[in-house]
């Protein structure tokens, strides 16, 4: 390998380290689809095609946009960008409510048509898929190829509106990298001999993981941006980011394939912005009660019993989130849950009566939290229980949960519920999707 000097971008220590470098072939493609929701309305819809579309969670102006097609995108309009200013930026903006359920068919057809042409290693988000790529796929030819198919098969397969950028890269960081430097329709490739003179014009917070507050850590640290924190010793780039991360991104940024750290999901809920005329306390009571029936049906989907029930929420004059939590007994139960539900609930009352301006809640959400797998599943042995007994009710009450998830699955959501849903004292709760989470087909019948 050739010597590096300080002509490379690089300082002595720097260089000594990527002198010791295993090497660095192309093993990641990873795809991201192209203003995706507002693609699936404009795949959808025809006479959206071609037109500024952005798309709302609720008919109102005082809500944001949650995606904005390409041609919205030019007139400076962007995910979260407030309805009224986009409607300002561009007169001819046409408003498409968002079909959440539509969007995850959309993208169960996207991933059976990559699979036709590569294994999806990792769903990353509705949008985002990363693919590992074989000995044989991962010449710059090949996994170019490879790329121009799956765009093009999604096209032809699944829409014409699809497009989608796909960066190449030695591993998943530096691809999804890749994805982002040419929208829409882009293809880039990072060869290890691209690294990492060919991100320093990435800022830094395109990096998952640098918000604003690791921005400022770095920049008091004198790391303003990747070339700066590239030209540190790895140790004290992870001395910089505050612990071994750090360590871990700079071999990142230089192309090594390291192993993916271990993730567990350890909770599961549910969170609904209330409508300006649903903020009063007993609406925010029954979407509560609506959200925690979700998290237990979704946890018994999965096979998980639930320890802890978290309520939080957002009032209108804070910013901050206000919360408070329960032990549950290791259950996936509804009507347990709702029980514990009821019983912090006055908390959350007496928080907002206390204020100014009265009880006024303008988010509210419910988690079960220290969640873990069933160790089994088998008949109970307190069902011949005396009927008043706790551990005989709650027998008889986790059957009701399941055959009331089985007849909304089969009639569809709410055909039976706990407690009243109608009579304009709730919002609709419907299945949404979150960065990083992707809902199943099944929870648009919860």
């Amino acid at each position: 390998m050739a010597k590096l000097s300080r002509r490379d971008g690089r300082n002595d220590a720097a260089s000594t380290a990527l002198l010791a470098f295993p090497p660095r072939p192309l093993r990641w493609l990873f795809l991201d689809l192209n203003s995706y929701f507002a693609s699936v309305e404009q795949q959808l819809s025809p006479e959206l095609r071609g037109k500024p579309v952005i798309v709302a969670p609720v008919d109102s102006d005082t809500t944001v946009a949650i995606a904005a097609s390409v041609e919205a995108k030019r007139y400076g309009i962007s995910t979260g960008t407030p309805v009224w200013e986009a409607k300002r930026k561009c007169r001819e903006l046409l408003i498409a409510p968002a079909r959440h359920e539509k969007y995850v068919e959309f993208h169960n057809r996207i991933l059976e048509e990559i699979w036709k042409h590569i294994p999806v290693t990792q769903v990353c988000s509705i949008d985002e898929v990363a693919c590992r790529l074989l000995d044989n796929e991962n010449s710059r030819e090949a996994a170019m190829a490879l790329a121009r198919r799956i765009k093009a098969g999604i096209r032809a397969n699944v829409g014409e509106c699809l497009t989608s950028s796909v960066g190449i890269a030695p591993n998943r960081l530096l691809a999804k990298l890749a994805s982002d430097m040419v929208k829409p329709d882009g293809l880039v490739v990072l060869e290890g001999e691209d690294l990492p003179h060919r991100l320093y014009d990435v800022p830094l917070r395109d990096i998952a993981g640098i918000g604003a507050k690791m921005e400022q850590r770095l920049a008091r640290d004198g790391i303003n941006d990747i070339r700066q924190l590239c030209e540190r010793r790895p140790r004290d780039a992870g001395n910089a980011w505050g612990g071994i991360n750090g360590d871990r991104l700079w071999y990142l940024l230089h192309g090594l394939d390291l192993p993916e750290k271990p993730t567990q999901s350890r909770t599961i809920g549910h969170s609904h912005v209330l409508s300006p005329s649903k903020r009063g306390l007993e609406p925010a009571r029954l979407t509560a009660r609506r959200l925690a029936l979700k998290a237990a049906s979704r946890l018994r989907r999965k096979g998980y019993v639930s320890r802890l029930l978290v309520l939080h929420g957002k009032f209108e004059d804070d910013k901050s989130a206000w919360r408070t939590s329960i032990r549950l007994p290791a259950t996936q139960d509804s009507f347990t849950v709702l029980h514990a539900l009821d019983a912090i609930f006055p908390r959350l009352a007496a928080a907002g009566r206390a204020r100014p301006g009265g009880f006024r809640l303008r988010m509210i959400g419910v988690t079960l939290a220290e969640i873990a797998a069933v160790a089994g599943d088998q008949g109970s042995l307190f069902v011949h229980l005396d009927p008043d007994d706790p551990l005989a009710r709650e027998t008889r009450t986790l059957s009701l949960s399941r055959a009331m998830d089985r007849i909304n699955e089969r009639f569809g959501r709410n055909a039976v519920t706990v407690g009243p849903l109608h009579g304009g004292r709730i919002d609709r709760v419907g299945t949404k999707i979150a960065f990083g989470r992707i809902p199943e087909l099944d929870e648009f019948h919860e």
